[in-house]
């Protein structure tokens, strides 16, 4: 039988390394090997480049060049993906020596993006994303600058070159990617002020890519959102109902995930979609702690926050999820169950808390601390309710949280309840005579 599937091409992957050990280096390669492999490549060589300094030309030095030439030739590689930001002219030169496609960090992570977006609002965003990148790299395209003089004779001068030609295109599909993204932009303003109005608070999701936020979503949830081992399995913002111990409820959000050295553009692109992190009332912050770079992951995801105007340098309150503890040796587990309750102990640090996402080990405290943190900013009242209006009383259970009740000797039930600020106004335009008699 005649195998009918599609050959992978044959990828090398290149992760230049200035400075910094050789421990780190070793896993950022592997990341970077696991980006490639989300392209549905096949990785036939990896390895880590110690580079003294950057060549302007060629960004490698002569002898590494001719290296990889000889692998890229016994390999028979078709890509070469070099972990870092490459200027135009070294990656037309890197092709050209090398005679393959040849992708940096910024492409390789736009490619990704491409291949996942579902929805046409992700898909409007990466194309923006990626014609901003291309529209930096057109002289790798064209060697010839102009098509033909402008007009007859010799007195006329240089029509419109190609390149400038090509750039007023991409030039003309951006305006209206930007137009579009505005549009969504809108109806998202316009869906937030709608959450806003309901009484449901919003949490998001945040963290590294792969480190296990749509796992815990779908934990949390009924919500049914990819969750592989893999960078950037999901891409789109999606929103679930998220039921708390109390049997109130709030709205999870999963957001796409954070790497390190994200393309601005891209950050840019997306601003409609993390728009959604900068208005949730509490981010969780889900880090997989069974990376050795865990601590290095939570400072890409905390400048990323930062770009966006999110997280707790914009008083926005925020809670780390410390997941993939089943991953962990007995030791290790000890270790980082102590730096967890080290954390809520102390006033300078950020709340961390054990799960595992994997077997739900955490997962009941930590909807208590969901529900504890967006109940703080809830208001305490009493009420009493007479055997008339005991409608008020089943609506107080249903949609807030009942601290005290008591029955009097005349069937007035006195009542203390935490409600947010939307309960309390739907309660003052439902029953304005109970809360007046308070």
């Amino acid at each position: 039988m005649i195998d009918q599937r599609p050959v992978k091409e044959a990828c090398i992957v290149l992760h230049p390394r200035q400075g910094g050990s050789s421990f780190q280096s070793e896993y950022e390669l592997e990341e970077a090997t696991g980006l490639a492999e989300a392209l549905d490549v096949s990785i036939v060589h990896a390895e880590s480049v110690p580079l003294r300094d950057v060549r302007v030309a060629n960004f490698f030095g002569g002898g590494k060049i001719t290296e990889i030439a000889d692998i890229v030739k016994l390999k028979k590689a078709t890509i070469v993906v070099v972990n870092s930001s490459l200027s135009p002219i070294q990656q037309r030169n890197l092709e050209k020596l090398w005679n393959v496609k040849v992708i940096d960090r910024t492409g390789l992570i736009l490619e990704i993006f491409g291949l996942r977006a579902a929805t046409r609002e992700g898909r409007l965003q990466v194309e923006l994303a990626r014609l901003a990148y291309e529209r930096s790299r057109l002289v790798r395209t064209w060697t010839h600058l102009e098509r033909q003089r402008g007009g007859q004779g010799f007195l006329s001068g240089p029509g419109e070159t190609q390149i400038e030609s090509d750039r007023r295109v991409l030039s003309e599909k951006m305006t209206k990617l930007r137009q579009s993204l505005d549009q969504v932009r809108r109806r998202r303003g316009l869906q937030r002020r709608q959450r806003q109005r309901a009484p449901e608070r919003v949490v998001a999701l945040v963290g590294y890519t792969n480190a296990g936020k749509s796992t815990l979503f779908n934990r949390l949830t009924d919500g049914g959102v990819l969750s592989k081992d893999m960078l950037f399995a999901t891409l789109d913002t999606t929103h679930r109902v998220l039921p708390l111990p109390s049997g109130s409820s709030a709205i999870l959000s999963d957001t796409v995930g954070f790497i390190a050295d994200l393309p601005t553009d891209l950050i840019s692109a997306f601003r409609a979609t993390l728009e959604e992190v900068k208005e949730a009332d509490l981010l969780l912050h889900v880090r997989d702690v069974s990376d050795p770079l865990s601590d290095q992951r939570k400072q890409d995801v905390m400048e990323v926050l930062a770009q966006i105007e999110a997280g707790p340098e914009h008083e926005q309150k925020i809670v780390e999820v410390w997941n993939k503890s089943d991953l962990l040796s007995q030791d290790q587990l000890q270790q980082m169950t102590a730096r967890a309750q080290q954390s809520r102990d102390s006033e300078n640090e950020i709340d961390g808390y054990i799960v595992s996402c994997h077997d739900g080990t955490g997962i009941s405290s930590l909807l208590e601390v969901i529900e504890n943190v967006l109940s703080e900013q809830d208001h305490t009242i009493q009420i009493n309710i007479p055997p008339a209006a005991f409608n008020v009383r089943a609506w107080l259970h249903e949609n807030g949280r009942v601290i005290s009740e008591e029955t009097e000797e005349g069937g007035t039930c006195k009542m203390q309840v935490q409600l947010s600020d939307v309960d309390i106004g739907k309660l003052k335009s439902r029953y304005p005579e109970l809360l007046a008699a308070r």
